[in-house]
């Protein structure tokens, strides 16, 4: 599980809510697939309605060009973000994000291995509406400022609690990663990290740096799966 600040500055997280203000909106669970249609009560925007469209591309193609996401995703294709939004009662039980998923308006598809949240309400706009998720440390709970984001596996059982105040307004997507297996993603993205901090500090040698440079990009090209 990854936090990564401010993917959209709050200027671009108010230009996003005022859109999404004059886009169509429908029942969320028309888009869950099997066991997690019967615990899913929320809205989703029409993904068909051009403000969306607009939105959606535009989210597309800050999150594949956010570094610490490329770092911690390594993502190969990415679902197209979807808006939704709590209000008060609404919620989505525990669940697992389906395996595979069409990409809309194609025959590709997309196995989902990376989950991703951007919050687009401030915490204090609500109350409840945490996202919480199942890890081998027990269950992390995520309430994020507005523009940030956390990414996780899409294999881990998550939920997001009922909003009991306000209204929880939030961008999902889902990531095909190069590197499928979740122990091999996150060793590189620690890998990746470090190098990044070394090279912040300034006090390792290029020639050091070149070396773990070297090591990580045949890691990849080792366990990529491309």
């Amino acid at each position: 599980m990854v936090v990564i600040d401010q993917l959209l500055t709050s200027d671009e997280v108010k230009i996003v809510r005022e859109a999404l203000l004059k886009a169509e909106w429908e029942n969320g669970d028309k888009t869950a697939m099997g066991m997690a249609s019967s615990v899913k009560k929320n809205n989703q925007a029409n993904p068909n309605d051009p403000i969306i469209k607009d939105l959606a591309n535009e989210l597309l193609g800050r999150i594949g060009s956010a570094p610490k996401v490329v770092s911690a995703a390594l993502p190969q294709k990415i679902f197209p973000p979807c808006f939704n939004r709590y209000s008060e009662s609404e919620e989505y039980g525990y669940h697992v994000d389906a395996a595979i998923m069409r990409l809309p308006n194609s025959n590709d598809v997309l196995r989902s291995d990376v989950s991703m949240t951007l919050f687009l309400s401030e915490p204090d706009e609500y109350e409840g509406g945490e996202l919480i998720i199942q890890t081998e440390f027990g269950e992390q709970q995520v309430k994020l400022p507005a523009g940030y984001v956390v990414v996780y596996p899409s294999s881990s059982l998550h939920k997001v609690t009922a909003v009991t105040k306000g209204q929880r307004i939030a961008v999902i997507t889902w990531m095909q990663s190069m590197v499928g297996d979740v122990t091999t993603r996150q060793s590189l993205f620690k890998l990746d990290q470090t190098i990044q901090d070394l090279i912040k500090e300034g006090n390792t040698s290029r020639e050091h740096l070149d070396q773990l440079h070297n090591v990580y990009h045949n890691l990849i090209r080792q366990f990529s799966q491309v």
